[in-house]
């Protein structure tokens, strides 16, 4: 059940839209380069489910959520909305621990992409969707010494899971005030790893310092551009989302570059510009009343 009136996060009302989604952006793709730093110690499910522990913990401490009284469909809603975050984070996730930053993100971004060309009428649309098709296999290389194949299934699960994601967002964040809604869908999405992130990491969850760098992720990977993210999505058109979000790629590049040195060939930096293009391109043509 959506309302018209659930009210956005208090002090960013008048913060310009597209100064929220650079800022999201920019703070995901450094939180996953720090996250992958510490997969050897904990393994990534290990690392989700601190990421996800910590997000759930402080968007519920800050946003206070009510779940009482509400209706089921809404709360079938965010539930849903959690598990596609949970999963989202688990595969991308374990894919990094297999792919460098900058492929995975490219070939995740398969999903919003796809969610852009299955909800366009127009035929400039399948050029695009054909260009960053191009973009992937060449990332992927499947003739010569390709990205690791289970990654690259790992990864495709998480671009499905992020389709998901966009168009159950939405929803979410019209029918609860402020970061209510993402703060219950955290809770549930930080039940998807902990079996595995328990299994993987153990005790090793506990030291102080992985706690510490857990929490750092949280922040940079979950708290700070989701709540950016659902922030502009109610003031801003979809186009415009879309072509900001489709600076990604480029960002993991460089994060992966900066932090985890994660060099990348000519062939991948143009299958990496082949996306952004076409993800801009698909944006764009997206009606301006779109709103999110």
């Amino acid at each position: 059940m959506e309302t018209a009136t659930a009210r956005g996060l208090p002090g960013l009302d008048r913060a310009p839209p597209i100064g929220l989604v650079l800022c999201g952006v920019t703070s995901i793709q450094f939180g996953a380069a720090l996250a992958a730093t510490m997969f050897d110690d904990l393994g990534a499910a290990g690392v989700s489910l601190l990421r996800l522990g910590f997000a759930a913990v402080i968007l519920v401490v800050l946003s206070r959520p009510h779940v009482r009284g509400r209706p089921a469909v809404e709360l079938r809603l965010v539930a849903l909305f959690g598990l596609t975050l949970g999963g989202m984070n688990l595969l991308f996730y374990e894919a990094l621990d297999r792919i460098p930053l900058g492929v995975a993100v490219t070939i995740e971004f398969a999903g919003p992409l796809g969610v852009a060309v299955a909800t366009s009428r127009r035929r400039l649309d399948l050029v695009w969707a054909a260009i960053a098709a191009l973009g992937i296999v060449l990332l992927a290389n499947p003739f010569g010494a390709g990205i690791d194949g289970v990654g690259l299934v790992l990864v495709l699960g998480a671009a499905a899971c992020w389709a998901a994601y966009i168009l159950i967002a939405q929803r979410a964040t019209r029918a609860y005030d402020g970061n209510q809604g993402l703060a219950i869908a955290m809770v549930v999405a930080a039940l998807v790893p902990l079996v595995p992130g328990i299994a993987q990491a153990g005790t090793t969850l506990l030291e102080p310092q992985w706690l510490a760098l857990g929490a750092l992720v949280a922040l940079a990977s979950s708290v700070i551009p989701y709540s950016l993210e659902t922030e502009a999505l109610r003031r801003m058109p979809a186009n415009v989302f879309g072509v900001l979000m489709s600076l990604e790629p480029a960002l993991a590049a460089l994060a992966g570059f900066l932090v985890l040195s994660q060099a990348l060939g000519a062939r991948d930096l143009v299958a990496i510009a082949l996306v952004v293009c076409a993800s801009i391109g698909v944006s764009r043509a997206v009606p301006p009343s779109a709103e999110a």
